[in-house]
């Protein structure tokens, strides 16, 4: 055996490596659930010193090599609030789940159009002669 045979990954390590990528991903992933946070919470998971220590070690999903990957952004921002220990204990109140469903909902509500701020009002943007607003 070579040098570079001994630092070469094997397949069985690539295969390896690759699941544990995947697990990991639809994992933080998942956090972007308000419903599968609220869970957690309720079943104590979210107080556990071992998830908190996971939960730490999972920040680095929020570096660009990793976070391309991720598909719910949602997820990153509820990783970075599970950081916290008041977050993690509000989780459990059906009032703050449904809290951060709507504020979710309402992000992916208005995110391509932003609700109007310091935009000239209404009459300013239609058609001369036309009582409906201009479309895009």
């Amino acid at each position: 055996m070579t040098m570079s045979d001994a630092g070469a990954p094997t397949s069985d390590s690539r295969t390896a490596n690759r699941e544990r990528f995947e697990l990991e991903l639809e994992f933080v992933q998942s956090l972007a659930n308000p419903y599968y946070l609220h869970s957690l919470a309720q079943q104590n998971i979210l107080e556990q010193p071992a998830f908190i220590n996971y939960l730490q070690y999972l920040q680095y999903w929020r570096e660009k090599d990793y976070a391309r990957f991720i598909h719910y952004p949602h997820a990153l921002h509820h990783l970075e609030l599970l950081q916290h220990s008041q977050f993690r204990a509000e989780m459990k109140k059906d009032e703050w789940r449904e809290y951060l469903n709507q504020k979710q909902f309402d992000h992916w509500r208005t995110w391509r159009n932003p609700p109007s701020v310091n935009l000239p009002p209404a009459a300013d943007c239609q058609e001369p002669g036309s009582d409906l607003p201009k479309t895009i």
